[in-house]
């Protein structure tokens, strides 16, 4: 089935062998001539161009190159940027290929590549099952009986038995291949049944750790080719999503392992590395960022990330700056500001079991409708609870700051904001600014602190943190 391709160009940093016969691959191309096509490659989940020919009169052109490609799932792209078919690129580099796109794909000849030929019966294959396997899942949503869905089913397994036992066959038959590797590291561990876990019945943490351990079985983490496949960044992101405990400690382990295992493949290491970097720069879930100042502090800082454009660099410095100073469990920033009457009012001279700060700017449209509602659950249920609340004027300007508390009558916070003198003389002394203390880039944000001023929770909804605060109070209570 063809796929859309987007043809921005995706920027990398590669080492590639070098070779003096680099790659040389001759295309026909019917019906097309006297237009560009295109060779692809996938790297993770995002497409990006190799190189491009202009086909003659007779749909003929070459790809061709004086340094060798790194290995991976390449693909030819149309005139019209379509993803006409897949081709595997390896150490033999001097093959063609002929292919008419009317009977896609069928009729793709290889010559010069076995690699290509045994992927090529596999696509093939994988195409005709597949169209089963859709047709099947059609008849089980119309299916009107208990009978003819049991039927279905059981249908549906031996076509992806059937898949399996094809991909067995071929690793089996070319154990060494490209392309074994690559089913190697497709398929997931079948998980034994129950009558064989420990005391002879089904046990879910059994499965689960065998599961687990069995993840990356067949998986080579030097190996480089399995970066520029289109299943490898989703079998990673499975791994950390489903099997991986997500608590920063866990993740740190685990990230740790994959990157001493792929030392000894640069592409493999490169990847890795900026998968890991983007996916807990932002994390997902409170606190997963101290993956990222791990990351930052064993790899980045000591210069094993020298591939980082500089731009880059500069962007993960700045980052990783400002979430060392409010990583979860640790004590929060002073904030030595004033309120409205430009008189001090600390953070540290709250007195409270727990205190939620909120950075906000009133002129700020998600400001103008979470605040007040910060303000609501506060004067109905967290006052009564020991929660003192300290509102920090971000930007908006100073009048606007106080029309907005006395329009919506928010009573009873620590309201306070930063002379322009503090700004510039922390600037000055070149000290850090509580924005960064606080990795405050966007507003609103709240942060949770318990009586010692020690970070419990930030950057989460006023409903997430009355959650954190039921949650603390209850086990407090329990104890």
């Amino acid at each position: 089935m063809k796929r859309l391709l987007s043809l921005a160009i995706l920027l990398i940093s590669c080492m590639l062998t070098e070779a003096q016969s680099g790659y040389n691959i001759p295309i026909t191309l019917k019906p097309y001539k006297n237009t560009y096509v295109y060779l692809g490659y996938y790297y993770g989940r995002l497409k990006a161009l190799a190189d491009s020919t202009m086909l003659d009169e007779n749909g003929k052109g070459v790809f061709s190159g004086k340094e060798p490609l790194p290995g991976g799932i390449y693909f030819i792209v149309s005139p019209h940027k379509e993803i006409l078919f897949e081709l595997l690129i390896d150490k033999q580099q001097q093959f063609s290929i002929a292919a008419d796109s009317a009977s896609l794909p069928n009729n793709v000849v290889f010559t010069g590549s076995q690699e290509n030929k045994l992927f090529h019966l596999y696509t093939r294959f994988t195409n005709q099952i597949g169209n089963e396997i859709n047709k099947t899942n059609t008849e089980l949503k119309a299916a009107k009986t208990a009978k003819d869905s049991t039927k279905l089913k059981t249908r549906l397994k031996w076509l992806t038995d059937k898949m399996q036992l094809y991909r067995d066959s071929m690793v089996a038959k070319n154990s060494n291949s490209f392309l074994s590797a690559l089913f190697q590291a497709m398929k997931e561990p079948v998980i034994p049944p129950g009558a064989k876990h420990p005391g002879g019945k089904y046990d879910s943490l059994f499965a689960y750790k065998y599961f687990k351990s069995h993840y990356w079985d067949g998986v080579s983490f030097d190996d480089g080719r399995l970066v520029r496949t289109p299943f490898f960044e989703a079998k990673l992101e499975k791994y950390y999503k489903e099997l991986v405990v997500p608590n920063p400690d866990s993740i740190i382990a685990e990230v740790d392992h994959m990157l001493l295992y792929s030392r000894s493949s640069t592409e493999m290491f490169k990847f890795l590395m900026v998968h890991f970097v983007q996916k807990y720069i932002n994390p997902e879930y409170m606190g997963q960022d101290a993956v990222f100042v791990h990351l930052f502090e064993k790899y980045i800082n000591t210069g094993q990330a020298d591939f980082f454009t500089q731009q880059y660099k500069d962007y993960t410095f700045k980052r990783a700056y400002s979430m060392m100073a409010n990583l979860i469990g640790q004590p929060a920033a002073p904030l030595d500001l004033v309120d409205t009457l430009d008189k001090p009012a600390p953070l540290h001279n709250l007195k409270s079991n727990f205190v939620v700060i909120c950075f906000w700017d009133p002129t700020c449209s998600h400001c103008k409708e979470t605040v007040p509602k910060v303000d609501s659950i506060y004067k109905a249920k967290w006052k009564n609870e020991g929660v003192a609340l300290y509102g920090v004027m971000v930007d908006g300007g100073k009048e606007n700051w106080k029309k907005f508390i006395n329009d919506n009558k928010l009573t009873g916070w620590t309201h306070a904001y930063q002379l322009p003198s503090q700004q510039k003389e922390e600037e000055a002394a070149n000290k850090p600014n509580y924005r960064q203390l606080y990795d405050v880039y966007q507003t609103p944000i709240l942060y949770l602190l318990d009586k010692d001023k020690n970070i419990i929770a930030k950057k989460l909804s006023y409903q997430q943190l009355d959650e954190v605060i039921d949650l603390k109070l209850k086990t407090k209570k329990s104890n």
